[in-house]
């Protein structure tokens, strides 16, 4: 069985047109287990399901790792656990994550009790599992193994925010998933010579136009490009994928040229990730790709 890694969402919280919110899936044969639902969550499964990744059809849809509860990568929480039960999946929904997920979880599910009892007890009967989810919060260490797939959790740095990345380990590739943080020693450490560093990145250059306050922010709780190079050369890994791009810059005021623009501070991470010294195989990813 072949093991790779696929992008849902490669967004931030701003409302970017070509980014959806934070979700990626690491996928292992027929089963895809997904880090994070972000906004769009379930139609960017279907429109990779539609591209011939059969584990991603919104049913199969079972099992979810939270990084942490940061809204852009938990807006799409609602619907990861009813959309795929509307379309038969039979089975809970089982999740991962910080302190915090139950709360969620059940508030989730008591705001749309008027939906599940009319698809419970209605004209239109769904099944009466499919809704449901078995929550776990959880601490470091290995979190989860099935005859498929290991999957360790380790504290990164976000602010005062609970926050986990993901080591998943296959027959065939160890992937590395860090959700937020800012440069640690430790993704380096736990990505040490794996086939995948999926981490996130910010402009280094285009940091300097924000107000000091948030200067300040970013560089405590994100990873500039130059000091994700840092990290990289400790890791080494096989490939080094970004997401969760912070450009800095205003989506409103650059609208007309948005695309263009983007392109630009792509192509400009990748530079500074590259002058900072690091010089293995590293790509930006977009939404679908599949890696």
């Amino acid at each position: 069985m072949k093991t790779y890694l696929v992008l849902l969402g490669t967004g931030t919280p701003n409302a970017c047109p070509n980014a959806s919110g934070p979700s990626s899936a690491v996928v292992v044969g027929d089963r895809a287990y997904l880090v994070d639902f972000g906004p769009g969550v379930v139609r960017q499964a279907s429109k990779a399901y539609y591209k011939g990744i059969d584990a991603l059809r919104q049913d199969r849809l079972t099992t979810a790792f939270c990084t942490h509860l940061h809204t852009d990568h938990t807006a799409g929480y609602a619907d990861l656990i009813f959309t795929p039960w509307v379309l038969e999946r039979e089975t809970p929904l089982t999740v991962f994550g910080p302190k915090g997920i139950r709360n969620m979880t059940e508030h989730i599910q008591a705001a749309y009790a008027v939906d599940i009892d009319f698809r419970l007890h209605g004209f239109e009967r769904a099944n009466g599992v499919g809704y449901q989810v078995k929550v776990h919060e959880i601490g470091e260490g290995v979190i989860y193994q099935d005859d498929r797939v290991s999957v360790e959790a380790f504290l990164v740095s976000h602010g005062t925010l609970e926050c986990y990345g993901y080591k998943f380990t296959t027959p065939d590739r160890t992937i590395v998933i860090t959700g937020d943080t800012a440069p640690l020693d430790l993704v380096a450490e736990k990505s040490k010579g794996c086939d995948i560093l999926l981490h996130e990145v910010e402009y280094a250059a285009g940091i300097s136009c924000r107000e000091p306050k948030w200067q300040k922010y970013h560089r405590e709780v994100h990873t500039l490009s130059t000091d994700l190079a840092g990290v990289a050369k400790k890791a080494n890994p096989k490939l080094l994928v970004t997401y969760h791009r912070i450009y800095h810059m205003n989506v409103q005021d650059n609208h007309k040229n948005l695309a263009a623009e983007m392109a630009w501070r792509d192509a400009a991470i990748l530079d500074e990730i590259r002058d900072a010294g690091y010089d293995g195989y590293v790509v930006n990813g977009k939404d679908l790709d599949v890696f």
